[in-house]
């Protein structure tokens, strides 16, 4: 099976085209342009770097939110148009849900945590039983406060990322105190490839 996957959700924009159990093209960016600048030339430069024939695509999965009304419009009408052009389905998932999916395997708690303003976070809390990714908390929106408490019922090491981690990092270290720590570069934001992986 070949997916399409866009992930518009929030300031990160990702397109990626995944194969089975291969990533054969990424293109991920975090800068301050808008996704209707960004996406369908995104989109373009993976068609051409991997020579893809769009008609061989079996799916489109895009990120569904929680995040940037703004954001997720232009994902969604873009994957539609797509779709619709493609004559292909298209799969929903969860911002969060995807999120978890870039730490697959860690036997820590998983947290994504999205800025949502006023003190805010769009989160869920995640964990993996081998291959199986357990939610614990469904996506949800709440104040930081009430997130620590919740992730202190459980009480095991948990593992942050997410665009709230610049914005709540210093609150989380002073209040949170189960071991925890904060997902690299690679994998703190969303990413399209683990959209893919998660639709199919």
């Amino acid at each position: 099976m070949k997916i399409l996957a866009l992930d518009s959700s929030g300031l990160v924009a990702s397109v990626a085209v995944v194969m089975d159990d291969e990533l054969l093209g990424e293109y991920t960016i975090n800068h301050k342009k808008t996704h209707s600048q960004t996406l369908l030339p995104m989109l373009d430069e993976v068609v051409k770097m991997i020579e893809l024939d769009m008609s061989t695509i079996d799916v489109i999965a895009v990120s569904a939110g929680p995040g940037s009304f703004t954001g997720l419009r232009i994902g969604s009408a873009t994957a539609k148009g797509l779709a619709l052009a493609l004559d292909i389905p298209i799969v929903h998932v969860p911002t969060l849900d995807a999120m978890a999916y870039n730490v697959y395997g860690t036997d820590m708690i998983i947290c994504p945590i999205m800025d949502a303003r006023r003190g805010q976070v769009y989160t869920g809390i995640y964990s993996f039983d081998g291959d199986n990714l357990n939610v614990h908390l469904e996506n949800s929106a709440m104040p930081i406060e009430e997130l620590i408490d919740r992730l202190k019922s459980i009480g095991r090491k948990t593992i942050f990322l997410g665009d709230g981690v610049p914005v709540f990092k210093d609150q989380i270290d002073d209040i949170y105190n189960v071991e925890h720590c904060y997902a690299p570069a690679g994998m703190n934001r969303q990413r399209a490839s683990s959209v893919a992986v998660f639709g199919a």
